[in-house]
This record gives structure tokens, C-alpha cells and sequence, in this order.
């Protein structure tokens, strides 16, 4: 499923575009999108690191020499934190431990049965989610990743409803896609999350019993396209051992 989702990831990113890269599934759906249908799209990593060709070899954490080696810029993350300030990042990728139906993220606490998990928190997501001229969530699909309400708002999707973030002054941006395990969600236009598609071999009946309100579902939803062989060329080449997609 690891292949799938980065696949799915990798055509969100548009020809030309600046994209906040991070780690993990998204740093490969970068590379696919560079080797196959994005050449000019430019990467961003919170560390300040610019790169316009995909780093030679798999890395494991963004300061990595292999990720500094060829970079187009190494700057300091004000420097890079600046272009989402300016409006210049198209898109930027995040993950959280729970993604509501208005697209907001937590990755600061979670409070379930009487217990209080503290997690790592922002990080730069509430600026990319902030700033970034719209966003995508990667993240398991379960109920309890995906809440009716999160836990605490660490970084904002849609707030309270479609006009919410105009209301509170963020000037563009929000969630356009959470890809699952099983599906991708998208947003209508009242800012509430719909089932756009499902997985192959997953069933509409098994995302919704998963998933921790009663989720929409368009007349017309289809099934997410399988990964092409080229897709899963540069996926198996560059992740070699499954280090990020087993």
C-alpha cells in the first residue's frame, strides 16, 4: 500500500511547482513526480534545504549528506520558511496522528479513554498548512486517526467551516487531499472532506466503517489509479529495500 500512496502523492505535485517536501512517503512521491510527469518541479525541506533534482540516493533523515550534496540552495529554515510567507510554495506535504473532516491536523496531543498522549507537535506543519497555496495529508486510515473533531488543532485545515480561514486573516491555502491507506479524500466546497476514491481491492463500506463520522460519498467515486510501471520503476529503484513504502 506503501507504493500506492506515494503514487497517488507523487501526481498531486504539478509541473514547475515549489513543493515542501518532507520525509518518509512524500520525499519518494518527489522523486517519481520529478522522474515521470513533474521535471521542474522544486523541492523544499524544513532544514533549508532547496533541491531541484532529486537527491542520488535514499535518505533517511533531510540532512543526510546525499540530500546536501547537488542541493540547489542550503539555507537556514527562515530562509526557506520566507517562501511560504511570500506565497511562493504551491503545495506542502504533511502527516499528523489525526486528520478531522474539516481537514485540521493534530500532532501536538491525543486524550482517549481516560489517557493523554503527548506527541512531537508542529514542527513547521502549522506554517505549511498555514501559508502553502493548499496541502496534502498522508496518514493510516482508522477511526481513530480520522476523528469527526481532533483532538487539539495543531496545524489548521478548514477551521470550523468553508470560510473560516478567510475569517481569521490566513490569506490563501488548505487541505486539498488526505490520501489513506484506503482511499483519498478531498474537500467540497463547505470545506468537508468526501470520499473521492478507494484503494484497490477496498470497498466504500469498509472506508466508511473506518473512518469517525459519517464520512460523504460522491455518486461518481471511483478507484484510485494503480500505480503505472514507470511509477513503480523509480519507487523500487530509488527505495531499494522497502525502507519507506514496506
Amino acid at each position: 500500500m506503501g507504493e500506492l500512496m506515494v503514487c497517488a502523492a507523487a501526481r498531486e505535485i504539478r509541473d514547475g511547482e515549489v513543493v515542501f517536501v518532507g520525509m518518509r512517503l512524500p520525499l519518494i512521491a518527489f522523486v517519481v513526480a520529478k522522474k515521470t510527469h513533474a521535471p521542474n518541479a522544486v523541492g523544499l525541506f524544513e532544514n533549508g534545504v532547496i533541491r531541484d533534482t532529486p537527491a542520488s540516493q535514499l535518505i533517511y533523515t533531510m540532512g543526510d549528506t546525499p540530500n546536501i550534496k547537488g542541493a540547489t540552495q542550503c539555507l537556514d529554515m527562515i530562509g526557506v520558511m520566507s517562501l511560504l510567507q511570500s506565497g511562493r510554495v504551491h503545495l506542502g506535504f504533511l502527516g499528523a496522528a489525526e486528520v478531522d473532516r474539516l481537514g485540521n491536523l493534530n500532532s501536538t496531543e491525543v486524550r482517549s479513554e481516560g489517557k493523554f498522549t503527548r506527541l512531537p507537535g508542529s514542527g513547521g506543519a502549522c506554517d505549511i498548512a498555514s501559508l502553502a497555496q493548499r496541502f496534502v495529508v498522508l496518514l493510516e486510515h482508522s477511526k481513530r486517526r480520522l476523528p469527526e473533531r481532533v483532538s487539539y488543532v495543531t496545524s489548521p485545515g478548514k477551521g470550523s467551516g468553508a470560510s473560516w480561514r478567510k475569517n481569521v486573516g490566513l490569506p490563501r491555502g488548505g487541505p486539498s487531499a488526505v490520501i489513506t491507506t484506503k482511499c483519498v479524500l478531498r474537500f467540497g466546497m463547505d470545506g468537508e472532506a468526501y470520499l473521492a476514491s478507494v484503494h484497490p481491492g477496498v470497498s466504500v463500506d469498509d472506508v466508511l466503517a473506518n473512518t469517525g463520522w459519517k464520512l460523504r460519498v460522491t455518486s461518481d467515486v471511483g478507484e484510485t489509479i494503480a500505480p503505472s510501471e514507470a511509477e513503480l520503476a523509480v519507487v523500487r529503484e530509488y527505495d531499494k529495500e522497502g525502507f519507506w513504502t514496506k
